[in-house]
């Protein structure tokens, strides 16, 4: 049997290259390494065949299939880059700027044929938040969020609205995956003592609320997060508020949504109080697993009726993955965390292993089932940039660490269909590497930012700190960076808000941190506050990115 090579290409002040996967970890010759450093998009079509880029010059697309590059765009300052699903359109998005007079500016999101190269619609997209059009994965529908309502399009005729979806103020919308029919999930915010609500539609019967596929409506809602499961049979929704009016929490509080497209809904019940920090529907579509709850997290799997399957107990942990067969399920504890991962194997519920990967920034599963990437990157962290290629039994199988006066921005799988890997039985014995297994750095005593950078003396202070201080060794790294990002605006002055106000809280925990430190008793409701801490920079990370 032949092995599928496959590639993921690194992004950073080094420039934008491929490396092979495993079990080869060499630089790919068959694309040419962009040494500039001005890339700031990449994106690869769903299937894999092809790879874009903009160095800042124009935009490149590589046919990873035929090695060969394609013509490129004339797009200097594109940020955002991105192929509809059966790669006939290139959608791409530079920042919104309007003439010095106060004129309107020029369309800044462009959709372009990609066998051609014809620009075949531009548009005005003001913000970066939500930027891209969302196809069907046939191609048979487009739809974009313009001025509270959504807008539809048929086979890539942007010339004809085909379709509105038209209710009070549309905040967002998620189509679903899958093949025809598409289903539409939206979402309106509650006004004037309404309350918010989700909405399922299949489209195009969009007339009336009778014509609704399911609804279900919340009061407490600043935000949400939609998530459809493969099969398009449901939608898990995370509501956050951005302040607990209770008094409970200083952070606001979420709730957890289930509603299905045969009209069933209800509140999953989370066993612990305090954040969700991560919901994740395992790709068999049949099962969900959610970590929640102030530190440590507690992780649980829930069937379709909402009731518990499995409950992994309580650990340091903020995120879960699971494989892209959903067979294996890792949880995880990365920002202020250590790093600890936890692989499971989901027919057993068995314990396969327990790697480490400190101060990780990223985490994806590989196509294949069988690897797993972690990486440091910058601006969330500026020291110690890189990234480690694991088999899911722990084993440490590539470890690049870029130079010290470097950085790496990205680093990802080039991504394949499904059924191109097949799945395979659970190991539990490590396969083999050449490489030690990548022991956590021990932990060093809190320092605080005033005395960071500057020789160790034995203060009193210090001597203090060396104690048990787990979540708070790594945050104070991840943290420090933060203010030497430069500040930039979103364009949109909600979103500038929401981040200020982060940066303020991140600010008033390090403030905490440093007291606790000192010796200081917390008061509880500090303690939660500290605990909020990578809920917030995974916030403040996503505002920042435009996610």
């Amino acid at each position: 049997m032949s092995i599928l090579l496959f590639t993921f290409p690194v992004r950073g002040s080094e420039g934008l290259y491929m490396v092979n996967g495993p079990p080869a970890f060499t630089e790919s010759t068959a694309f040419q390494r962009d040494s500039g450093k001005n890339c700031k998009a990449v994106t690869f079509s769903k299937d894999g065949s092809l790879f874009a880029w903009c160095n800042g010059e124009k935009v490149n697309i590589f046919n990873v299939t035929s090695a060969e590059l394609l013509p490129s765009f004339d797009l200097p300052k594109v940020v955002c880059l991105e192929f509809s699903p059966k790669n006939n359109v290139l959608a791409t998005w530079q920042a919104y700027t309007t003439a010095k007079d106060g004129t309107a500016g020029v369309p800044n999101l462009q959709l372009y044929d990609v066998k051609t190269g014809k620009c075949l619609k531009s548009f005005i997209q003001k913000k970066m938040q939500n930027w891209c059009p969302c196809w069907a994965d046939d191609e048979s529908i487009c739809a974009r969020n313009v001025n509270n309502e959504v807008h539809f399009f048929e086979n890539n005729n942007f010339n004809t609205i085909a379709n509105k979806l038209h209710l009070q103020k549309v905040n967002d919308f998620v189509l679903s995956p899958g093949a025809q029919p598409t289903k539409v999930a939206v979402y309106v915010p509650g006004s004037k003592g309404a309350p918010s609500f989700v909405r399922l539609y299949q489209y195009p019967n969009f007339g009336g609320p009778q014509s609704a596929l399911a609804n279900k409506s919340f009061f407490k809602a600043d935000k949400v997060t939609m998530l459809w499961n493969k099969k398009a049979t449901a939608v898990l929704v995370i509501a956050s508020t951005e302040v607990d009016k209770t008094g409970a929490s200083y952070y606001g509080e979420q709730t957890l949504h289930y509603i299905a497209t045969n009209g069933e809904s209800a509140v999953v019940q989370l066993p612990k109080n305090g954040p969700i920090y991560d919901v994740v529907w395992n790709p068999n579509s049949v099962e969900f697993c959610a970590v929640y709850g102030f530190m440590p997290a507690k992780a649980t799997v829930f069937n379709l009726k909402c009731d518990p399957v499995f409950d992994f107990g309580t650990g340091p942990r903020n995120a879960a993955y699971y494989s892209p067969h959903g067979h294996i399920l890792v949880l995880a504890g990365f920002g202020n965390l250590r790093g600890q991962m936890e692989v499971w194997d989901v027919k057993n519920y068995k314990l396969v292993s327990k790697p480490v990967a400190s101060d990780s920034t990223y985490f994806a599963w590989c196509p294949d089932g069988e690897h797993i990437v972690t990486a440091t990157c910058a601006p969330r962290l500026r020291v110690s940039n890189g990234y480690k290629i694991w088999h899911y039994t722990g084993s440490l199988l590539h470890n690049y660490e870029v130079p010290s006066n470097e950085e790496m921005w990205q680093v990802f799988w080039q991504p394949f269909l499904d059924g191109v890997f097949p799945v395979k039985a659970v190991k539990y014995q490590a396969v083999p590497s050449e490489l030690p297994s990548a022991e956590p750095k021990p932990a060093q005593a809190y320092r605080p930012p005033a005395l960071r950078n500057k020789p160790v003396t034995s203060s009193k202070l210090e001597a203090k700190a060396d104690g048990n201080q787990e979540p708070t060794q790594s945050s104070a790294s991840q943290s420090t960076p933060r203010s030497a990002v430069p500040a930039v605006t979103s364009g949109d002055p909600e979103i500038d808000k929401k981040i200020k106000n982060l940066k303020k809280k991140l600010k008033a925990i390090e403030q905490l941190k440093e007291q606790a430190a000192a010796g200081k008793q917390l008061e509880k409701n500090q303690l939660e506050k500290i605990q909020k801490e990578t809920a917030l920079l995974q916030e403040l990370e996503d505002l920042e990115l435009g996610l």
